[in-house]
């Protein structure tokens, strides 16, 4: 059999050298005389391993990693295209331990197939789903993904079954699917590693959505900060069209959808989904007051269903195996499994895909393997710049929305920033004051003045200036931006505030009795 070589073309290996290391193998190819085909597939997530080569051999499929150029003469020379070993070596991809201990549903095609190859995409099970959801009534549809309990993964973790409902229930003559891809969130990257390495899995969710309640239109809305996957998913729903998975008849059915990518300008503001709406119709991108729901009055006034990839990534699975299979999953009223995407100052940064229910220091020690430098971890970040920062104290929260709720916490988009004992939790959180600031989009006064007021008075604070009456005046600050806040953008800032102030008093104090102390 002729060898075939895996060569990421994932943004994360990319970044990493990938394209370097694709080059030299090509070169290798030539100046040997071998003949090989390379295939460009989506990273499996383990990007401490990146870039990993992998090779479909006679030995089934072998991988390699992380590969760098001086490498590549010593891999042909070893025989590495035979699967023989090598100083990269490290055998069956799915032993390698932080793939292994995963349970890959959402993500079971990523780093496996060519990311824009249908045939392989029907081969891995894709479809099924859709050709499942053709057969039934819409009713049924939502009613499966209500039972499943899927939930958005975007961060609120609304339940998925019943905003579908909602559309399905409005009559409107024009209903659309709006995919939010605006994956803004720092050390959140499950978005882009679906869009990049298997992106057929959001198209199929997103007809289905169209089928479930009667939307013929969809859009996909990525951020301008990720042009490798507004590349890929524009040429897939090329793909799916001519293929006759979208359009006026879906897979040869009486239902019609369509869709289109659309791209972002950069504003943070915009995953928020009515901000969002406003960015789609050519308006400022600005947040909605609700009531109405977009549900009810979305998109251009129509009843639209927002969903985050993740949460419309995973609805295929629902769909092919059933409610009860993804239910089985989990824990409480979190149901299926959760992308947790691992960076910061970790040993294996990377996306592991589980079931809800790992306690975080499982997650920080174990998965992650503590920090990169070696130093005692001081504290954990969940839910992006906007989450609050847990100490070890609380590595026993089990990864469940409403148990991080219990703990002043939030899982968000599931991205976890490790931190050791170097980081200075009052700089945090003036960062978090500060992110605010720049990235209100100025509508409401809590977020658009208190961020600024809130970073003047932690600058406060760390001048050693009347400390006592300014931490109190941060309080109050974050209780009014909490409340009073039209979006998550002011409303989730507190959280990660507050958390440094309760979990890291001391370096909240003045400058020389900090020095005095340490």
């Amino acid at each position: 059999m002729i060898p075939r070589i895996f060569i990421p073309d994932d943004s994360g290996a990319l970044a990493l050298g990938a394209e370097k290391v694709a080059k030299a193998i090509e070169k290798e190819l030539k100046e040997r005389g071998i003949e090989a085909k390379i295939v460009r597939n989506g990273s499996r997530g383990a990007y401490f391993l990146e870039p990993m080569v992998e090779v479909a051999c006679d030995a089934g499929r072998v991988a390699y990693g992380p590969v760098k150029v001086s490498d590549v003469k010593g891999l042909f020379d070893s025989g590495f295209l035979k699967g023989s070993h090598h100083k990269r070596w490290l055998g069956d991809p799915a032993k390698i331990p932080f793939l292994a201990k995963q349970t890959r549903l959402t993500f079971a095609r990523c780093g496996i197939t060519d990311p824009l190859s249908l045939d392989a995409y029907e081969r891995h099970g894709g479809l099924k789903g859709l050709r499942k959801a053709i057969a039934m009534q819409p009713a049924d549809i939502v009613k499966q993904v209500t039972d499943s309990g899927l939930r958005g993964r975007g961060g609120a973790g609304f339940p998925t079954g019943i905003k579908w409902k909602t559309v399905l229930d409005t009559a409107a003559d024009q209903k659309y699917i709006v995919c939010n891809a605006d994956e803004g969130d720092s050390a959140t990257f499950a978005d882009r590693m679906i869009m990049e390495g298997d992106p057929f899995v959001l198209i199929e969710g997103m007809a289905i959505a169209g089928i479930a309640t009667g939307a013929t239109k969809g859009y996909i809305y990525i951020r301008s900060e990720y042009p490798h996957a507004v590349a890929k998913m524009n040429r897939a729903v090329e793909i799916a069209r001519k293929a006759g998975v979208l359009g006026v008849k879906v897979l040869g059915s009486a239902h019609a959808f369509d869709m289109e990518v659309r791209v972002g300008a950069g504003a943070y503001v915009c995953g928020e989904e009515t901000s969002l709406l406003n960015s789609l119709e050519g308006k400022r991108g600005v947040v909605r007051a609700k009531p109405p729901l977009p549900a009810i009055q979305g998109l251009f006034g129509k009843p639209t269903v927002i969903n985050n990839v993740i949460s419309l990534a995973s609805v295929p699975i629902v769909m092919d195996k059933g409610a009860e299979y993804y239910r089985d999953f989990g824990m409480g009223r979190s149901r299926g499994t959760i992308p947790i995407q691992i960076a910061g100052n970790v040993k294996h940064g990377g996306l592991f895909e589980t079931a809800f229910g790992l306690t975080l220091g499982e997650i920080v020690d174990d998965i992650g393997g503590g920090t990169a430098s070696g130093r005692p971890v001081k504290a954990v970040q969940v839910g992006g710049p906007l989450g609050a920062y847990f100490p070890r104290g609380l590595f026993d929260t089990p990864f469940d929305y409403e148990e991080f709720a219990k703990r002043d916490g939030l899982i968000g988009h599931a991205g976890i920033t490790v931190f050791d004992d170097s980081a200075d939790m009052l700089k945090m959180a003036r960062f978090a004051m500060e992110f605010c600031a720049v990235e209100s989009c100025g509508k409401c006064t809590p977020c658009r003045v208190g961020a600024v007021r809130g970073t003047e008075t932690i600058d406060r604070i760390a001048a050693g200036i009347e400390p006592e009456k300014n931490l109190t005046l941060v309080t109050d600050l974050c209780n009014t931006m909490k409340f009073g806040s039209l979006c998550a953008l002011g409303g989730f800032t507190p959280y990660p505030v507050m958390s440094a102030l309760t979990h890291f008093p001391e370096d909240f104090k003045p400058a020389p009795v900090r020095a005095a102390a340490e």
